[in-house]
């Protein structure tokens, strides 16, 4: 996993979405993220089924993460490429996610390995105020 400090202005600069901090997210819920998510994607002309699905089930875990353990959702953006989705989420929270392996009766933990395993590159950049987390996925136009 790539750690980087100093892409947040640029990407919050360039998300028409609002990624970034300092202002307030639009994003409050998952479903609200994965409607953002839909709507994009929609742009893009059909995509495979799973390639949606796993979007919105990392988009999900993402917000989720932010919300359970990063005191909420500071900005929300999504970028398109000619071949990747990168969807961006930050926090409030400076703390990186941990990758702990987990005893299966044990709920919880499986979100942050479950996006490590879809994307093809995921980043955490870290800010004393926070953190944004970008996770980008291969797509087939």
């Amino acid at each position: 996993m790539n750690t980087r400090s100093d892409t947040l202005s640029r990407a919050a600069a360039a998300d028409p979405l609002g990624t970034g901090h300092g202002g307030s997210s639009p994003v409050r819920t998952p479903a609200q993220a994965r409607g953002l998510v839909r709507h994009a994607l929609a742009a893009l002309g059909p995509l495979r089924p799973s390639q949606v699905d796993d979007l919105l089930l990392v988009t999900s875990e993402l917000v989720t993460n932010a919300l359970r353990h990063g005191g909420g959702v500071t900005g929300f953006g999504i970028r398109v490429g000619p071949d990747v989705v990168t969807l961006s989420v930050a926090d409030a929270s400076g703390i990186s996610p941990l990758y702990q392996l987990r005893d299966e009766l044990r709920p919880g933990g499986f979100g942050w390995p479950i996006v490590l395993r879809l994307c093809r590159e995921v980043s955490v950049d870290t800010r004393p105020d926070g953190k944004t987390i970008h996770a980008t996925v291969t797509v087939d136009r």
